[in-house]
């Protein structure tokens, strides 16, 4: 009997899996809660998985080009972050009011908040593109890159600025279809961006040099929009846009903008305190603290980007069953997500604090610098639990259109908490490097009390969007 019950479970798990990967039409606000977040979140593991191991490839095939190739494309992604977080900024608006209208059981609304959101990220990818193929050389000089490296590398980052409508239409339409629900679209969009990506890289570069690798990433993002595009106007899914749905609504774009703004700026927070204790680690721990410390960031992204997977699936559960009218549903969706958020970031925990040297090792043999990237990865990942909590909570807050909270607790936290103990740490107590490791976990744990507090106030659930 418990051997057919075992297989019995088995094949229900597979077939779940089966259900997620095909994106069949599924009420999120029905039914087995279980279910529901195994649904939304294997196809958003699955598709940030990918995002991760493309930027691993990607530096692999620029990093035979040379040192100025490597710096230059370090250069262009610390500007693009702007446009990542602008992206993933109108991406959660885009969540939280397309998942609203969708657990409204309103489809045409859906689809024309999303047609909003697009008409909203086309404007400002205009500016953001024009300004990046007049000013890539002066963008360079003015992050620091030697004149042969501007002279170099100014055509890559023309391509990647002047294209950076693939990176904001990829994020955004990904994010209007997670709101609908349709989290594996979102995963075969993103899979196909990267695939092409992958596949071109190394021939372009071959034949194009490191302007060939810039081409590559526009080229796979650009195949990834076309192919969400095709399926929103094709209406495969829950979502279908129509022309009508483009022209001007001012309401729609009001609530956009209220939403996306602070989200926005919520990114530009976390991004820019992790590059001041990146700066804090060179000065106080030399050459050899930064290499180890970048090292262990990468290893560290490359964890967390699933666990995001599975904290955008609380965003879109919150945001349909605020539309349905059971904010109990909503709250215990968010519960049971990071459980398993937590669970699976114990596993990740484990790994670092036991095998850390081994991961390193994965990418130097450098004594020093492994030394340092033990280290880091070792005190970074002693608070893994507490990312996973954190993660799903702030994603809940943003997926009831309160976006505004997790920004004030961003700020709070990191540039008002984890920045001023991390050089009280480095240099006051002089643990120099060391302290500005310590600061991260310490800080993270506490945006994730915090952000649970806010979350059990229940404030979210009055929130309208």
């Amino acid at each position: 009997m418990t051997n057919q019950n075992n297989l019995s479970r088995l094949s229900y798990i597979i077939q779940t899996i089966k259900q997620s990967l095909r994106g069949e039409a599924f009420d999120y606000t029905e039914g087995s809660l279980r279910k529901a977040v195994f649904l939304l979140a294997v196809p958003m593991i699955l598709e940030l998985s990918l995002e991760s191991v493309f930027a691993v490839v990607d530096m692999f095939f620029v990093g035979k080009l040379g040192k100025n190739a490597i710096q230059t494309v370090g250069l262009t992604e610390s500007v693009i972050t702007i446009i990542y977080s602008v992206a993933i900024g109108l991406s959660t608006a885009a969540t939280a009011i397309v998942a609203r209208r969708i657990g409204e059981k309103n489809p045409e609304a859906a689809a024309h908040s999303g047609a909003q959101s697009i008409m909203l990220a086309f404007f400002i990818t205009v500016l953001l593109s024009i300004a990046g193929i007049i000013y890539a050389a002066e963008i360079l000089e003015i992050m620091g890159a030697a004149p042969d490296v501007v002279k170099e590398g100014v055509v890559f980052t023309r391509i990647m600025l002047g294209g950076s409508a693939a990176i904001m239409f990829l994020f955004l339409i990904n994010g209007i279809f997670r709101g609908a629900g349709d989290a594996a679209m979102a995963m075969k969009s993103l899979w196909i961006a990267s695939g092409i990506n992958i596949l071109l890289c190394p021939l372009l570069i071959h034949f194009f040099g490191l302007k060939g690798a810039a081409i590559a990433t526009v080229l796979g993002r650009s195949s990834g929009v076309l192919y969400q595009c095709y399926h929103l106007f094709k209406g495969s899914g829950v979502l279908r846009f129509r022309a009508s749905h483009f022209g001007w609504d001012k309401e729609v774009m009001t609530a956009l903008i209220k939403i996306a703004s602070p989200a926005t700026i919520q990114f530009i927070i976390a991004s820019g305190s992790w590059i001041v204790l990146a700066r804090l680690v060179a000065e106080t721990g030399g050459t050899d603290a930064s290499a180890g410390y970048q090292v262990a960031i990468r290893n560290v992204v490359f964890f967390i980007l699933p666990a995001w997977g599975l904290s955008n699936a609380a965003a879109t559960l919150v945001g349909q069953n605020l539309g349905a009218g059971k904010p109990e549903r909503a709250a215990n969706s968010v519960m049971l997500t990071a459980k398993y958020n937590a669970l699976f970031m114990c596993g990740v925990m484990f790994l670092f604090l036991f095998f850390s040297r081994p991961i390193i090792q994965l990418f130097t043999t450098e004594p020093e610098v492994v030394a340092y990237g033990a280290l880091s990865l070792q005190i970074i990942g002693s608070a893994y639990i507490f990312y996973g909590i954190g993660m799903v909570m702030t994603q809940a807050l943003n997926g009831a259109g309160d976006t505004k909270t997790p920004t004030y607790i961003s700020f709070v936290c990191f540039w008002l908490f984890q920045i001023p103990l991390a050089y009280f740490l480095a240099k006051g107590l002089n643990w120099k490097a060391t302290g500005a490791f310590v600061a991260i976990p310490i800080a993270e744990t506490l945006i994730a009390i915090v952000a649970f507090y806010f979350f059990k106030r229940g404030k979210w659930k009055q929130v309208k969007v």
